[in-house]
This record gives structure tokens, C-alpha cells and sequence, in this order.
């Protein structure tokens, strides 16, 4: 079928029932989403679609493609062929009557065109009988939707169609599917004198006998009939030559009831020369191309109201023509009763000056009255323009999947933006305005890190790093999405994450203290490749106001500024293996939350002094599952079995909770995300702009060079590592490696 049928198909599913139904429609048939109009597709696809349409919609085929011929209707008036509909008869009857002779024009323009064909009778009682003629099975049901709306719309009157018989016929070119409908019409209308013969009849009733004089002076004396009935007259002979006949109508051929041919124009004597000797038969010379019928006098008086295409058959054509494209005629055949023959008066089927120029004729070959002339002519501008039109069509979808792609690539590229950058920061830069910097009074940072992770890279392949932390910070990531916190930076081992920045929220302390129990849970399934054991991280939180800002413009970052930076890194690099480090500020806001933590007590903190620290335990609230965003069936039966955040110095064969957890993160790193909830609800207001403060409220009290907050050093870098192994109260070489990847990753990032 052509495209037109499918592209009809897809409208009607887009109207009815929305793009999302074509969409899932189209990908349940596997077929593409637009089609050509002049293109052919195959009738299977076709097929999918209305064979998937009924299993969607839950509805019988017939229901469908009744459907689908009302809408077609509609379909075709929209594309330009109202007023050819329109013309094509009076009344319904005539409509009918008149298809085959549309497709036939049709086909001009659809060359592959394999169209239907319909026969109609009247029957005694009003009604109608409609044969339906088609190769193609099971698309009677198309009928009903198209005549009905058609009645409907251009004849103003209902019809009801009911299928009274179907068999399947062996014809010529093979089976086909014949089924003859009954039409029953309310009101009937069969010609166009009928209204007028209802309406006197019904006068006649109120119309006295004198009146009758005024209609008798219209009346011819000689002859009795009424000027308002029309009555041919025909000669008694007729007044043409057989020569002249022959050379007026120069395709035609007469034949007998055994299809012997008795008459032959001029100009097709000379195309297929046997004719001349009026004793073959036609069907030895031609194939009939439409209707696909049998060749022989029964199957064409059934179809004598259609057009008859003939071809000629090339084992017969002179030697001149061998190479030639065979020649159609198209016309009408004639039954003449009194000499029991039939006459097909036809012309040439051309449909461009290419085809003519093909068979090597000329336009002076076709009679001058013959309008096939006319029809060439514009049928080469109609292809012209056709051309022009699937050019655009082309073009057209091109454009379509050139857009739909560059879509897709504007969301990829918006979404590696938003990963770095927020998305009002994003939208700012994108729009070319500065971004200035915004003060948050408060919100939670936290800093992690591998333990002895100098030792791991000494002792391990590149590859074996890149891949043990890039397992780590994907589960991290994960998490981020699931407390909906905010990643700031990755340098190395190093992983910092902020709540309340840049979203201001009231609950960003307990949506970092349950990132940060996610985070050891997750680590637990992050091979160390040097002891085949899982790793260990150091946690650190630290609660208060810091100023964030775009800094740069190659690369540009989105860093935080100030005090509780350079806290919650201390934090962190004065913790414990697989233990969360928070300060009083964290250990406050926790308080009375649901959150068991420990005091650690004193700990001199460099830059700090002496500081009061806490270790963050377990949430007795929720469960592990729930922190790590996986789904849960019965949460409040799992809360009662276990809590999150088991004791995190304990071994993992003794933390069952945590391990059944981590199982499950292993085995589902794939499941849906699933948010935690929260009291809040963050907005997606950008912070209020920062105005320049005094000078101590950024800088604070002094501090070395290693503060996070500085933009720059009075130190060198090279100095600090010794400073910070004198300090620390862990071992040495992992306070070396601390000190040094503390410094590099913030220098970096400032």
C-alpha cells in the first residue's frame, strides 16, 4: 500500500487516542514512525499495525476498520480530494457506480496502485447491492465506515450495510475476496429526476383536472411529449463512413460474444498488426490489466460500468517492439445487443512525455478530440510536482530525525552541565550572565577518603585504582540521588558532598548523616585490590555558613568558601576507619532525632585546637534498606529486626543488617532509585545574592595555609606533610598520604 493509507492509519491513532498510544503502537509493530505518501510499503505493515491496534484497544477488527473508513474519508477531504469526491455522482448510487472509474484516474498519479473494485445493483424494493472486489483479505469491514460517511456527509442520509455473502473467486491473476453488501438508505435517492417524480406524484393528489390545461399548451401537438422530459432521437441510418469511424476513434476495437474481433481503429492496426486480419481472437492479443477478471464476455458484462485496461501481450508485438514497454489502453466497453458484440473504445494509457516518447508514438497518434492529450500534458506537470512534493516530504523527515537527535544530544549535554554545575548556576552561565556568589547561614559538608590509600596505589596497577574507585564513587552517586545532597568535588580518594547548598533546606544535617551511613554500608562492597577485603573509609561532618560561587570560566566549578569547609575536612582527616566523624554542630543537630551517636570526647585538631567530637553510630528510624534507597515491602517489620548504621568498627560477618544490605545493593545496583523522604521539601530557588561582606566575616579567626577556605598560601605545600605527621594521632604513613592529598585536592579545587 502507499503511504498515504498508513500515514491515514497513524492520524487516526494520534487523533483518537494521543501520540504516547501511536508511539507504543508503532514499537509494538515494529514499524517506523513516519511514511512517504507516494511510497509503497507493504500491505504487512499494514496489517501490524491494525492487528496491534485491536489487541490495544481491546476491540474486534471489524470495529477498527470501520472506524478507519469513516476516518478516511475525512483523511482524503483534508488532503485535497473534496471536490473530486463530490463530482462523482448525484446520489449515492452514482457514487458507487463511479469509484472504479476514480481509481483508475488515481492510478495516473499511484502507478503501483492495487485499488479495490465495487459493482453495484438496484434492487426492486430500494435497495442496493454493492460487490466488493479485492486481492487483499480481510479488509471488507473498511466498506461499511467509507460509504456510510459518505451518505452521511455528501448525500444526507443514513444507510445500513450488512454483508449478505462471501466467497472467494479464482480469477486470472488469483484468489480474490468477493463480498456483496445490502444497503438499505433512509432517505433513497437513485437519479436525479427521482425528487421530481416523488413531488408530481404526490401533487398530483392535490392538482385538479383543469390545471392540467395550462401543462398540455407545453406540449408539442405532433408528438405528445412534454418539454421536461428529455427522449433521444436516434437517425435511421447512420450518417458516418466506416473509414472515417476508424480513423475518429483510432484505439477502439468490436468484438463478438467468443471474443472474435470483427473492428479495429487505425492507429492500433499499426501497433499490433494481427488485427488487421479480423480473425483472431482479443484475448490472444491482450491481457486485461482492470478489473482483474477473467477474459471473457460474462466477466466483463459484469464489470461494464468500469474502466477495462487492456495490455498487449509482447510474444505477439512486431520485432520493432521487443524491446519496447507494452502498451495499456483504457476505456469503456459497449455492449450493442442487436449485433451481439461488444466495442471498447479506448485510448493510449500515458501517463508523461517519457512513457510517450518510450513507445515511440506522438500526440498527433491520439485523436485531437480525444482528451488524453490534455491529460498527458498535465499529468507531466502533476508528476512534477508530485516529485517536488516527495522531495519535500524527504527533506521534511530528515529535518524531523536531524531535530529529534539534536534533541536528545541538547539533554545529554544539559544533563553532563547539571551534573557539574546546579542548574540555576547552569542556566545563568548558559544565558551569558555572571553568577554571583550566594551565602548559605547553614548547611552540613562532608569529606571521606580511602584509609591507606597511599599504600594501595604503591602496590597496584592504574587500572586497579581507576577501578576501585570508580565501583566507590558510583554507589556514592547513587546515594546522592537518594538523600538528595549535593556533590561538590572527587579528587583522588576524596569525596565531598554538601546538604542545603545550593537548595537551602531545613533537614540537610540528617540527609548528610544518612549519606554518610550509605556511604559505609556501600564501601563494604568495594574490593581493596591489595588485601582482596573490602575497604576502609574515613567520614567526617561538619555543620555551619559558607559562601558558594562559580569560580573560573574554562572549567568553571562551583566551590564553597569559608570556615566550615576547612571543619569538616578536619573532621575527616582526624577520623577513624570506618567510623563517621562529626562536630558539635552535627552532634546538636542530630540530637533528639532519632540518631545514636557516641562522644569521643577531646582530640586537638589542627587550626582548631582543642575540639569535643562525636561518633555518628546508626539511625534507629529507618533501615538500611531504606538509606540505600532500595525498595522495601514491609519496612516496618524490617525496623523492627534491624536498624541502620550498625556499629561500623564491627566485623562484617558479625554486621548482618549491613550485610544483608550490602547484598542487596550488590544484586540490585540496577533497581529503581528510591528517594528517601524527607520532612522538607526542597525549593528550587537559587540562594540570595552575596553582598561584600567585612573582611573577619569571611577570613575568620587566622589560619594556616592548609585552611580550605583561603584562595591562597603563605606556605609552601611542600612543607605540610611534617607539620601534619608531628599532629596526628594516626599512623604515619597514612598521615603522610592525608596531609599531602588534603592539600593538592583543595589547591586544585580553589
Amino acid at each position: 500500500m502507499y503511504g498515504f493509507i498508513n500515514t491515514c492509519l497513524k492520524s487516526l491513532v494520534i487523533d483518537r487516542f494521543g501520540e504516547e498510544t501511536w508511539d507504543k503502537l508503532r514499537d509494538k509493530a515494529r514499524v517506523q514512525d513516519t511514511f512517504m505518501t507516494y511510497e509503497v510499503y507493504s500491505d504487512n505493515i499494514t496489517m501490524q499495525l491494525v492487528t496491534e491496534a485491536c489487541k490495544m484497544l481491546d476491540l474486534e477488527q471489524s470495529v477498527v476498520l470501520r472506524q478507519f473508513g469513516e476516518y478516511f474519508f475525512e483523511f482524503c477531504k483534508k488532503s485535497g480530494y473534496d471536490h473530486m469526491l463530490r463530482t462523482l455522482g448525484g446520489n449515492l448510487f452514482e457514487f458507487m457506480e463511479n469509484l472504479d472509474s476514480l481509481h483508475s484516474y488515481l492510478s495516473l498519479s499511484y502507478k503501483e496502485m492495487n485499488a479495490p473494485s465495487f459493482r453495484v445493483e438496484k434492487n426492486n424494493d430500494g435497495t442496493l447491492l454493492l460487490h466488493y472486489y479485492s486481492d487483499r483479505q480481510g479488509l471488507c469491514h473498511i466498506v461499511p465506515g467509507i460509504i456510510g460517511a459518505v451518505a452521511k456527509d455528501f448525500f444526507n442520509s443514513t444507510i445500513k450495510m450488512e454483508i449478505v455473502n462471501q466467497i472467494e473467486e479464482v480469477e486470472r491473476m488469483g484468489k480474490k475476496e468477493h463480498v456483496v453488501f445490502l444497503i438499505t438508505q433512509s432517505p433513497v435517492f437513485f437519479g436525479k429526476d427521482f425528487s421530481e417524480r416523488s413531488l408530481q406524484k404526490k401533487s398530483q393528489n392535490h392538482v385538479q383536472q383543469n390545471h392540467w390545461g395550462t401543462v398540455r399548451s407545453l406540449i408539442y401537438p405532433e408528438e405528445g411529449k412534454t418539454l421536461r422530459v428529455f427522449e433521444p432521437v436516434y437517425p435511421d441510418n447512420l450518417c458516418i463512413d466506416m473509414k472515417t469511424f476508424c480513423n475518429a476513434f483510432p484505439f477502439h476495437i468490436v468484438f463478438d460474444e467468443e471474443l472474435q474481433v470483427r473492428q479495429a481503429g487505425v492507429t492500433i492496426q499499426r501497433i499490433v498488426p494481427e488485427l488487421q486480419t479480423r480473425c483472431g481472437q482479443l484475448d490472444k492479443y491482450f491481457t486485461i490489466q482492470n478489473p482483474q477478471v477473467t477474459f471473457n464476455i460474462c466477466s466483463i458484462c459484469k464489470f461494464i460500468n468500469s474502466h477495462f485496461i487492456l495490455r498487449t501481450k509482447r510474444d505477439i508485438m512486431p520485432v520493432a517492439w521487443k524491446e519496447r514497454p507494452m502498451l495499456e489502453l483504457r476505456g469503456q466497453m459497449i455492449w450493442m445487443p442487436p449485433l451481439r458484440c461488444m466495442l471498447y473504445l479506448a485510448s493510449p494509457l500515458l501517463r508523461s512525455l517519457q512513457e510517450l516518447e518510450e513507445h515511440c508514438m506522438h500526440l498527433s497518434d491520439i485523436a485531437p478530440h480525444d482528451a488524453t492529450r490534455d491529460l498527458i500534458l498535465l499529468n507531466q506537470q502533476r508528476l512534477a510536482e508530485m516529485e517536488l512534493s516527495n522531495q519535500l516530504e524527504r527533506k521534511k523527515e530528515e529535518l524531523h530525525h536531524l531535530s529529534k537527535h539534536l534533541e536528545e544530544e541538547r539533554q545529554k549535554t544539559e544533563n553532563l552541565l547539571y551534573a557539574m554545575l546546579p542548574k540555576h548556576v547552569a542556566n545563568q552561565l548558559k544565558e551569558g550572565k555572571r553568577v554571583e556568589a550566594g551565602e548559605f547561614e547553614e548547611c552540613t559538608i562532608l569529606f571521606s577518603d580511602v584509609v591507606t590509600f597511599t599504600n594501595i596505589c604503591a602496590e597496584c596497577e592504574p587500572i586497579q585504582i581507576v577501578s576501585m574507585l570508580n565501583s566507590m564513587y558510583l554507589k556514592f552517586d547513587r546515594l546522592t540521588s537518594v538523600h538528595n545532597v549535593y556533590k561538590v568535588e572527587t579528587i583522588g580518594d576524596a569525596y565531598m558532598v554538601v546538604g542545603g547548598v545550593p537548595i537551602p533546606m531545613s533537614s540537610h544535617t540528617e540527609r548528610v548523616a544518612n549519606f554518610a551511613l550509605g556511604m559505609i554500608i556501600a564501601a563494604k562492597e568495594v574490593t581493596n585490590p591489595v588485601t582482596g577485603g573490602p575497604i576502609q573509609i574515613r567520614v567526617g561532618l561538619h555543620s555551619g555558613p559558607v559562601l558558594a560561587g562559580v569560580v573560573g570560566e574554562k572549567m568553571p566549578r562551583y566551590c564553597l568558601f569559608g570556615d566550615t569547609v576547612n571543619t569538616a575536612s578536619r573532621m575527616e582527616s582526624h577520623g577513624l576507619p570506618d567510623k563517621i566523624h562529626i562536630s558539635p554542630s552535627v552532634y546538636h543537630a542530630l540530637t533528639n532525632k532519632g540518631y545514636q551517636m557516641e562522644e569521643r570526647g577531646e582530640i586537638d585538631v589542627k587550626g582548631k585546637g582543642r575540639m569535643q567530637t562525636y561518633l555518628l553510630q546508626r539511625n534507629l528510624k529507618v533501615t538500611d534498606s531504606e538509606i540505600m534507597g532500595l525498595l522495601v515491602h514491609n519496612a516496618d517489620s524490617v525496623r523492627k529486626m534491624t536498624h541502620s548504621g550498625r556499629d561500623c568498627a564491627s566485623q562484617l560477618p558479625h554486621n548482618r543488617p549491613a550485610l544483608k544490605a550490602t547484598q542487596r545493593l550488590q544484586k540490585g545496583d540496577s533497581c529503581p532509585l528510591v528517594p528517601m523522604k524527607y520532612g522538607d521539601s526542597p525549593t528550587e530557588s537559587p540562594p540570595a545574592q552575596f553582598t561584600e561582606p567585612q573582611q573577619s566575616s569571611i577570613t575568620g579567626k587566622p589560619r594556616d595555609s592548609e585552611s580550605y577556605g583561603s584562595l591562597c598560601s603563605e606556605k609552601s605545600s611542600l612543607d605540610l606533610p611534617s607539620e601534619l605527621t608531628k599532629e596526628s594521632t594516626l599512623n604515619k604513613t597514612d598521615n603522610k598520604k592525608r596531609s599531602r592529598h588534603v592539600h593538592t585536592r583543595f589547591c586544585l579545587l580553589f
